[in-house]
């Protein structure tokens, strides 16, 4: 698995807690050589399964420097034929000729961030685009890509559960195959902490449950806490971080994962230009996973995903067996209507995945 982290927007969203930014022309040249330069040190020639484009907005950038770092890819690494490779996009950063570019190029599954239909909610959120630009784009995307996937979010401020119905009612018909949800976070460090907006969290809650009843009848199948797909088109990439593969993170702030320590990347985007340039690690340690480490994660990750986890896999994984290590935790939200237990399945309930940050926060000791 292979992360790119582009930290470029139009224009920064009022509720964007990411590390992007607004850059010029000459940022982004530089960033672009920077960024092909960090790929080429770090060549590895491990078989990649998956690729991820995010950001900021990828598609601020030209398709030329989206070329050259998609080349860089395949000449340092062996990707696999039929890798997942995933662009984000605003759905005001592309049009038709882009669209047919990005396919050229190699990209594969397109994730717009449409956020909502509703234009007065997409001038709150700060975005460039309107409700027609969205629906516009995802019809575009459709005639490149058989593989489209939507975000959209709830718990934002004058959104009402009957808009929130209506932004759901589209999906239907709009042909595409995943769906993200996230409800609105207020994070320091955004326009709308500064501006003091809060969140009605039992309105959240029953547009949480309203989502996720809604899209399973229209075909998207809930794999994820967040997340819904049609058949066979589950994100890989996505599911990976999940359940615990390794991953190389390009670009400032990227992440990266080698199975036993977890690195992070400068954030400033001049610092991280400035120190490939001069020749120097733009990584650091953030942290060295231990055995108890590894094991809480695959339990709170693994958990997120609506399969769950296997008692199996814990033990072939760690030589312990799970009830050993965690019986307490899991009886106790077996108790509280959280979790389930079924043969060797360790899994959410419907509740326990509304309730999903609780249910994580036991497996931390």
């Amino acid at each position: 698995m292979i992360y790119i982290h582009v930290p470029f927007c139009r224009r920064k969203c009022n509720y964007c807690a990411f590390n992007s930014a607004v850059g010029d022309d000459a940022e982004k040249i530089s960033y672009v050589e920077a960024l092909t330069r960090e790929i080429e040190l770090r060549a590895d020639f491990s078989q990649v399964e998956s690729i991820y484009f995010g950001g900021g907005t990828p598609t601020t950038l030209t398709l030329a420097q989206l070329e050259k770092i998609f080349d860089a890819l395949t000449k340092n690494f062996s990707v696999d034929e039929r890798a997942e490779i995933t662009i984000e996009a605003n759905p005001s950063t592309v049009d038709e000729n882009f669209l047919r570019g990005l396919k050229s190029i190699g990209f594969n599954r397109l994730s717009l961030g449409v956020q909502s239909f509703d234009d007065a909610l997409l001038k709150i959120l700060g975005r460039i685009h309107d409700s027609r630009t969205a629906l516009e784009t995802v019809a575009l995307a459709e005639k490149f890509f058989d593989n489209v996937s939507i975000d959209l979010m709830y718990g934002l401020p004058t959104q009402t559960l009957e808009i929130l119905s209506r932004d759901v009612a589209r999906v239907k018909n709009l042909g595409i195959q995943h769906v993200s949800i996230y409800g609105l976070e207020v994070e320091r460090g955004t326009k709308f902490f500064s501006d003091g907006v809060t969140v009605d969290e039992n309105l959240c809650a029953d547009m949480y449950d309203f989502i996720t009843e809604t899209l399973p009848t229209f075909g998207f199948r809930r794999y994820e806490i967040s997340n819904f797909a049609a058949k066979n088109f589950e994100s890989r990439h996505n599911l990976g971080y999940w359940t615990g593969k390794k991953y190389f993170g390009f670009g400032a702030g990227a992440h990266g994962f080698d199975g036993k320590i977890r690195t992070s990347n400068v954030c400033d985007t001049a610092t991280y230009i400035q120190k490939i340039f001069a020749g120097e690690d733009v990584s650091e340690v953030e942290e060295i996973v231990t055995r108890q480490a590894a094991m809480e994660e695959f339990c709170f990750l693994g958990l997120r995903v609506v399969e769950g986890i296997s008692a199996k896999t814990f033990a072939k994984n760690f030589g312990a067996q799970i009830f050993d290590v965690f019986g307490s935790v899991i009886e106790k939200n077996q108790r509280l209507g959280l979790l389930e237990v079924d043969g060797d399945k360790i899994f959410l309930t419907k509740r326990g995945m509304a309730l999903g940050n609780e249910v994580f926060a036991d497996f931390l000791f």
